[in-house]
């Protein structure tokens, strides 16, 4: 019998829609809201677990990345269901320098729908599906980036936002 969340009634998050809002707590335990950065362009992006293979490469390539984005005018905001201490010793063992925000109920990651069955050597189990968004000032979903491969990300991102108008 297949399992019913409450997400399954929300709309998809796709470009064109509004972001949903949200107040998550970041690696400093400051509170922050996704709409505290209207005016901004955001690259909010969700990932599994702290200090793993996959997360750790992604999160290297944005701090690597960093001034091509502040450049572009991008926020950047990671997301994970790991708790604030874990993500004060993940941003300073490898010098982030982006707020990564504690949804430690993944409830906002059930909000935007990236929460769900995965497999790993055979095993079945539910998590972080990586997927990213990118938010301009307005709080409109103006690309979204599903079944990310960590070491080409953030080249990914990059590539769309020279293409944007």
């Amino acid at each position: 019998m297949r399992k019913f969340f409450w997400t399954n009634f929300l709309m998809p998050i796709s470009a064109g829609i509004p972001a949903p809002d949200f107040e998550l707590h970041d690696d400093t335990n400051a509170a922050r809201k996704l709409s505290d950065y209207r005016g901004r362009n955001v690259l909010l992006y969700f990932y599994p677990a702290d200090d793993t293979p996959g997360c750790t490469k992604e999160a290297c390539n944005f701090r690597d990345d960093y001034s091509a984005y502040e450049k572009a005018g991008v926020v950047i905001l990671g997301v994970s269901p790991d708790t604030v201490e874990s993500h004060v010793k993940f941003k300073k063992k490898f010098m982030l320098p982006f707020p990564l925000l504690a949804d430690e109920g993944h409830r906002v990651c059930d909000l935007y729908q990236v929460w769900g069955p995965k497999k790993f050597l055979g095993k079945s189990y539910e998590g972080v599906l990586r997927t990213t968004f990118l938010i301009d000032g307005n709080g409109i979903v103006v690309k979204v980036f599903e079944q990310v491969r960590p070491s080409q990300h953030s080249v990914e991102v990059l590539s769309a936002l020279a293409e944007a108008p």
